[in-house]
Order: structure tokens, then sequence, then C-alpha cells
């Protein structure tokens, strides 16, 4: 046991337990540096030896945050033996990120299952151990992946440890996951081990003083009092500045390892400046660097590296005392000479970046090889590994020309990657010049597309379609996309500038001659906007299945199709759920496979709206929450709209409220925008499934007043129902000619589903019945289980009114558990209610339900239905066999069945 971890060294040796019975688990090591993560996670390893576990360990290293995979390959270099055992996909993926393959840029996803594999296959006989130290300074791809298969590990025999530094922001990545917070040891620990590393006897209030002024730190503890003169502590110890440990930690190593001989600090520097710890590549560098082959000796001698296997450093914290306390210029030389035994064809990236590091001033041959390397380096890592190339490429270019145009793909490339402050700083850059024509459109084009990100600013349309009308002359295809972003920005923001921007993309002559999937978007929705739904909708229809057929998804490095979101919110605007649903996920594919973050949230949102309008409200507030949380991360307006409509289809007043105060007060959404209606739609829906008939209805006419929101259907159909109950037949009359209007002209079952249930609303007597049931079967033939299930609510509620108690039992019994299956409660306790209004109490349920299920139990179980194998359950949730096994024998369980077979005859919603 280590001195005063106890408790924490049964923490982790019960994580080995547990994994070892098959029971994985993960774990969050926590604390500031040098309390002592490093060692409980060495206290681990001994552990796992003893156990027999397969261990394979990992370091963050500072340098190498940009180096996209990096901490990956650490991980699964010892373990691709196993990468036969995954499928050709997963093979492929992995191989490209670890830059063993050529190929498109990996489905990080898809990377995150295959390392799940990998690391299943290596758990097999012995169980696998997963240490990763300073998990904080993981390459973002890495992190994110380990994360993932963090969360994802279960029934396999697997166990992952991470070091993280406190206050770390690379650290946010892990946040969730089980933690074990280390704090500093109490005073009598702390003399313990104080004790136990001073080799001379102390005094007293020596003694005291030190353990005063280390404050239990485990690391100043051990290191400073070790290295100082006996006599010196003796005589009285120098109270040291410890208002930062972690410097004053560093500084001690600084001064160990200066104290070295002149080649082994030479060593020393080459390690730390090389992220791999490769002793081979350390061996080459140094005999290039003149360096002698004894000069390790001292150094491992000093306790402060070692070399075996892996070049490893005593502390993590050696490494960056080494490479920061060394002069610039010899921290070029060694970066120099690990660029100059760096495998040029192997790794050509590496060798650039380590080319750049050694460069001082300028040099057009390396940020040219730099400019070269983004283009590899996303295909690796997406947009984030590219800006990281291209902003260093830009530093050292010495043409201001060339310099300026290279700051602008930087912004580019880093704008996309959610950095967008340090866009913006690039754009300085860039238009310090020169720059052509065309790289002026290009720069108001991006800095206008910044602005809509960050603040939603009223004049972004403008100046969006003045930058279309600029870059006309050069790029006529880049013109069209960036028309379409003005009517997108338009249509979020609100306001006169929708139609303006729409009269003029039919003004365009030049937008008739073009066939693209995007120049048709651009025309069709213009035309709806302008002449109207029947003129504008087959055209639209058209444009968005050609959208769905090109696979966006696929669009070429660089070319993240953004206005895939536009296309999305199109297809909800013609009621059309199939190519909402496609493009959805398209949009959201894309996103995620180009590392486009900003992007990400807005697709991830509005697929949310989807599931939730389609019943799946455990899904769709998943989605929502992970779409707000990356537009916090990167600085972006957040959008509420989706978690605010999933909480009115539960029933969650109070929540509906709260987020909707939150949006109207957000200076980034204006109030004729977009996203103030939204919340109001999802107030309209909560209040109608309450019977505040009255405030739906303001709530409604609110969102379809909303110029923002000229192409959405949805609101007219709660503003139908709010006036109808509030005794207003002028209002539900005026909303359904405009709502009638629309079906006609879409078509689908969507539409006439909704416009036959509106009908049915406003009608009395004989004549209404016919038209609930058409509302019911067209709605039945959608993807939209809660408005079915409210089809048939309000047939239901009309089938008692008429003295028809039998048939509106079996109305009303329908939508209760259609509406309690999805979790839509507050409509479905207005169904428990006109049952109890017909003399019948709604029966608990008695029999195993899918409520019972986890929202993954749920996903596995439909998809075993449909007779996939694990495997491919797994290749679809993300998940390993053996944890949708265990997921299977829970679900069996649960609902009192034993099978497969059994499982496909459930009835699953």
């Amino acid at each position: 046991m280590l001195l005063g971890r106890h408790a924490e060294c049964r923490r982790v040796e019960q994580l080995l337990g547990e994994a070892r019975a098959g029971r994985s688990g993960a774990l969050v090591v926590r604390g500031e540096a040098g309390v002592g993560k490093t060692a409980l996670l060495e206290h681990l390893h001994t552990s796992a030896e003893e156990l027999g576990f397969r261990i394979d360990t990992s370091t963050g290293i500072e340098a190498e945050t940009q180096f996209a995979y990096a901490g990956l390959h650490q991980l699964c270099a010892p373990l691709l033996d196993q990468m036969p055992s995954l499928p050709e996909p997963q093979q492929l993926a992995l191989g490209v990120a670890l830059g063993r393959e050529a190929g498109s840029t990996p489905d990080r996803f898809l990377v995150g299952l295959a390392a799940l594999g990998l690391f299943s296959e290596a758990a097999e006989k012995h169980g696998l151990l997963c240490l990763v130290d300073d998990a904080q300074w993981l390459d973002p791809a890495s992190a994110e992946v380990l994360a993932f298969v963090a969360r994802r590990i279960g029934a396999e025999r697997v166990a992952m440890v991470f070091g993280v530094r406190d206050d770390e922001p690379g650290g946010a990545v892990f946040a969730g996951l089980p933690e074990l917070p280390l704090r500093r040891l109490g005073d009598t620990d702390a003399r313990l081990l104080l004790d136990s590393v001073v080799p001379v006897p102390l005094d007293d209030e020596v003694r005291e003083r030190i353990i005063a002024e280390t404050r239990g730190h485990p690391l100043a503890l051990v290191e400073l009092p070790s290295h100082t003169p006996p006599a010196r502590l003796a005589g009285g110890f120098q109270q040291p500045d410890l208002s930062d440990v972690s410097s004053r930690v560093q500084t001690e190593y600084r001064n160990r390892s200066q104290g070295l001989p002149e080649e082994s600090q030479r060593l020393l520097l080459l390690a730390a400046a090389d992220p791999t710890g490769d002793p081979t590549l350390l061996q080459r560098a140094a005999e290039h660097s003149g360096i002698g082959e004894g000069s390790a000796f001292p150094a491992e001698s000093a306790g402060l590296f070692e070399i075996g296997p892996r070049v490893r450093f005593r502390h993590p914290l050696v490494r960056s005392a080494v490479y920061r306390a060394a002069d610039p210029a010899d921290r070029r030389r060694a970066h120099a000479a690990l660029a100059a035994v760096t495998d040029p064809t192997s790794e050509p990236d590496r060798r650039a970046w380590h080319a750049a590091q050694a460069t001082s001033g300028v040099d057009e041959r390396v940020a040219g090889d730099l400019e070269r390397s983004a283009t590899r380096a996303r295909a690796r890592g997406g947009y984030a590994a590219a800006g990281a190339f291209l902003l260093r490429s830009t530093q050292l270019t010495p043409n201001p020309a060339v310099r300026a145009a290279r700051a602008l793909e930087a912004a580019h490339a880093v704008h996309e990657s959610g950095a967008s402050d340090t866009a913006l700083d690039l754009l300085t850059t860039a238009e310090a010049g020169p720059l052509d024509p065309a790289q002026r459109a290009r720069l108001s084009l991006l800095r206008a597309q910044i602005s809509f990100h960050l603040s939603r600013d009223q004049t972004v349309p403008e100046m969006l379609l003045g930058a279309a009308r600029d870059v006309a002359a050069f790029d006529p295809d880049l013109a069209h996309e960036s028309h379409l972003h003005a009517l997108d920005a338009a249509l979020v923001i609100g306001g006169p500038t929708s139609r303006i921007v729409a009269e003029a993309a039919l003004a365009d002559s030049s937008l008739t001659l073009v066939g693209r999937p995007v120049d048709r978007l651009l025309r069709a929705l213009s035309a709806t906007m302008v002449r109207g739904f029947a003129e504008g909708v087959p055209v639209l229809r058209d444009a968005l299945r050609a959208v769905c057929d090109a696979d966006p998804s696929g669009a070429p490095a660089g070319q993240y199709p953004s206005w895939l979101w536009l296309a999305a919110r199109a297809a909800v605007g013609i009621l059309d759920d199939d190519l909402a649903y496609r493009l959805a996920e398209a949009n959201v594919r894309s996103a995620r496979a180009e590392g486009a973050l900003s992007g990400l949230a807005s697709a991830l949102n509005f697929h949310a709206n989807i599931l939730a309008l389609g019943g799946e409200l455990t899904r769709a507030g998943e989605m929502a929450g992970r779409s707000i949380a990356i537009s916090e991360s990167i600085g972006g307006v957040p959008m509420r709209h989706a978690e605010t409509i999933v909480a009115a289809w539960r029933g969650d007043a109070d929540t509906v409220a709260r987020l909707q105060e939150l949006t109207v007060r957000d200076r980034g959404n204006p109030p004729e925008g977009a996203e103030v209606a939204l919340a109001a739609y999802a107030s309209a829906v909560v209040s109608n499934a309450l019977g505040d008939y009255e405030k739906a209805q303001r709530a409604a006419t609110m969102t379809c007043e909303c110029v923002a929101l000229s192409l959405s259907s949805v609101g007219l159909a709660e503003l139908i129902e709010a006036s109808t109950r509030t005794g207003d037949p002028p209002s539900a009359a005026r909303a359904l000619e405009e709502l009638s209007t629309r079906a006609d002209a879409c078509g689908t079952p969507w539409a006439r589903g909704l416009q036959a249930r509106s009908r049915a609303l406003t009608l009395s007597g004989p004549s209404a019945e016919a038209h609930y049931r058409a509302a019911i079967t067209h709605l039945e033939d959608s993807r939209l289980t809660g408005e079915s299930a409210r089809a048939h609510l309000v047939y239901g509620e009309w089938l008692r009114r008429q003295g028809r108690r039998q048939e509106a039992r079996k109305e009303l019994r329908m939508a209760h558990d259609l509406l309690s299956r999805i979790g839509a409660d507050a409509f479905a306790a207005r169904a428990a209610k006109e049952l109890r209004a017909t003399g019948e109490h709604p029966r608990r349920r008695t029999t195993p339900s899918t409520g019972e299920l986890t929202a993954q139990e749920l996903q596995v179980a439909r998809q075993v239905a449909t007779g996939a194998t694990s495997r491919e359950v797994g290749a679809q949730l993300f998940l390993s066999p053996r944890t949708i096994e265990a997921h299977l024998r829970s679900i069996y369980r649960k609902l009192g069945i034993r099978s497969r077979r059994e499982l496909r005859e459930f009835p699953l919603s």
C-alpha cells in the first residue's frame, strides 16, 4: 500500500477484481500535479502484474496534443496482432487513424468501436489493464476515442484508468466517468513520508516547517528534501514559494537535470522533445547530435528517466521541466536532430512538425511541408489537426501574400474545429494581405459565418449576401453556397431579410444554369418562400431527394456541407418525415467525420428534434444534451430548442418554462428569431397536453407569426387544437386554411394526417368522424408515433362526447398505451382522465413492458428483434458483442422472456 492511500489502493484493486470477474470498468484518478496520481497508477500496474493481467500504458504528452491519435497509437500498437479479428471497416478506420493505411478521414466513432473491439479481444484470456497517465495532455482525437471506449466497456475483462490533472481543459472529455479524487496527505502521513525519504535526523521544528510549507504535497515532500544538503536541513529549511507547487517541483527537476554532464542534458532534452518515447529514434538522434553512448547513465542514476522498450521519464513533470528549462536555441537543435532522423516516407507529418519546431523566424520550405502535411493530418484528425499544421505554417511563411492565403485556409479549418476566436485572429493576419479580390471575398464570407456562429448578429444575412455577390465573379459555386448560407442565417435570425435573400437568389440567372444539389436546394427554397408552397414544394422535394442521393456525408476533404442543416429543416417544413430523418442522419455523420464541431452541434440538435417528433424522447434528450455541451465548449450560441421540445413532449412544463426564459433572455437569440419561436412551439405543445388551451393558443400564435419559421407547419396544428378548445373558430379556420394549402402541396402522410386531425377538431357532429379516422390512417403510415397517438386521443375524446363510450375506450386505451410507452406523460395523463370519464380506470401494467428497459437496452432489443447478430448490433451502437450479450441477459430478465425468438415476438415500441 502507498502511504496514506489505503482507501484509494483498495478502490483501484477492486476495479481489477471486477474486471477479472468479467465486469469491466473505468476510473478517472484526478488531482493536482504531483499529488500522487502516477504513484497510484504504478501501484495498480504492479497489482495487475501479480494477477496476470495484460497491461497496456500510454502517457499524454504536452508537445503532442495537436498530433491526432498519437495517444491512441501508444495503447494500440502492442495490440495490433488482434486487428484481423475486427470487421474490415473498423480495421480500415483504425489503420488510417494510426497512420498505417491511406484513406479518407475515418469516422471517429468507428475508430472508437475498433479500439473497443481490439481491447476486448486482447482481454479475452487474461484480462487487460489500460493505464493512461497525464490524460489531460492526450491529443483530442485520442482522448475522445478512449473516453468513448471507457463508457462502453461492460462485459469484457477490461479495466481502464486515467490519471488526469485538475484544472486542465483537456481532462473535460472524461467527465461523467467514475472518479477517484486524490487529495494531499494529512499531517500524520506527511510526517511519515518525509521521515522515510530524509537521510538524516531532522529537528522537530524543521520537520514541522517542511510539513507546513509543502502542505502535504507528496511529490514536494519526496523530491525537495531528498536533494537538499543535509546540513541545510539540519540548520533550517528555507521557506519556498509554494503558491505554485507544480512550478516549484519542476524547478527542482530542472536543477537536478542541469547538474548532469552536458551530453546527458542534451540527451534528456532530445527525449523530452520526442513525444513517441521510441528508444531507436532517440539513439539515432543522439548519434546525429554527437552524443556519446554512455550519456544516459548519469540521468538514469539521478532517477530522471530510463531507457527500455520505451523511453520513460521518472515523472511527467520531469519531461516538462527539462523541456521548459532548456534554452530556445537548444530546443530547436533537439527538434532539428529528431527531424533529421525521422523517416520522411513513413512519418512525413511528424518530421514536418519537428522541422517546424526547429525553425526560428520564417522558412518557406518548412512552411510548405506543413501545409502539405495539413491535408494528411486532416485525414487522421479532422479540422483540428489540419488547423494546427496550417497555423504553424502561417507563422513560418515569409512571403506576405502566401502568408495571408495560408492564414485564410487556417482560419477556415480552425473555425470548423470550434476555435472561432483563434480563427478571428488568423483573419486579422490574412487581412494584412495582400489579398486578391477572390481571397478578400472569401475572408468576408468566413468572417460573416463566424459572426453568425458566435452572436447571431442581425447584419449577418446581409454580410453573407454581400460576400456571395463579391465571390460570384471568381467562384460561382461558392457564391451559390454562400447565398444559401445567407438564406439559412436569415431564417434563423428572423425579420424581413429572408424574403430579400430569396428574391435575390431567384433573380440570379446563373443559378438556372447549374444542377448541383446545393444549387437546386437554393432555387427551390427561394421559390417556396417567395411564390408559396403550391409552386415551391414539388421542386423542393426533388432537390432534397437529390441531396440525399448525393450522399453529402461523403463530401470531399475540406468541404463539409454545412448547408445540410438547412436541407434537413426544409424537409420538416414540407412535412416529409422520411427525408427529414435521412438528412438529419447524413448531417450528423458528415459533421462527425470531418471533425466540424460547430456543424455537429447543429446537426445533433436537429436530429434530436426529429427523434422527439417521432416519439424517441430518450435518444432525443441525449442528443440535445450533447449538442448543448459542444456549443458551450466551443463558445457558440447555445441552441436549447431541442431540449425544450423534448421536455414539452414529456409534459414537463416547469422545464419548458425555465428553458424558454433562458432562450428569451439570451442576447444571441433575436426576439423574432427561430430559437424564440421554437421555444414558443414547445410551450404550445405542453400547454395543449395539460389542457391549458388559452396559453397554448398564445404560444402557437407566436410560433406561426414568426417569419423565421415561415417554412414550418407544425405550429399550425397546435394553434388549431388550442383555438377549437378555447372557442375561437375564426382563428382555427384561418390556421386550417393555411395548413390545408400546405398539406395539399406536400401530400405526405404527415401532412395529410395533421390536416385531417385538425379539420376533424373544427367540425361538430358525424361529419368529423371520417377525418379522425383518416388522420389515424395517415399518421400511422409515418414515423411520428407521438402525433399518431394524439390522433387516437382526440378521436377518443370526440367519441366520448358523442356518447359512444365503448368505442371511445378502445381509442383512448390505445392512445394511453402509446403515449405512456414513449414517455409523453402529460398527454398520457389526459388520455387516462378521459378513460376514467368513460367508466374505465387505466390499469397498471402487470406484465413486463419496454418501459422497464434502459434507453440503451431498448435500442439493443429493437436491433436484435430484427434478426441482427450481437456483432452487427455492436457495430450499430458502438458496443462490443460481449456487452450486447450482457444487455440481452438483462433484457430477457426484465421482459420475462428467454430467447431471441421470444424477443422478436415481443411488442417493442
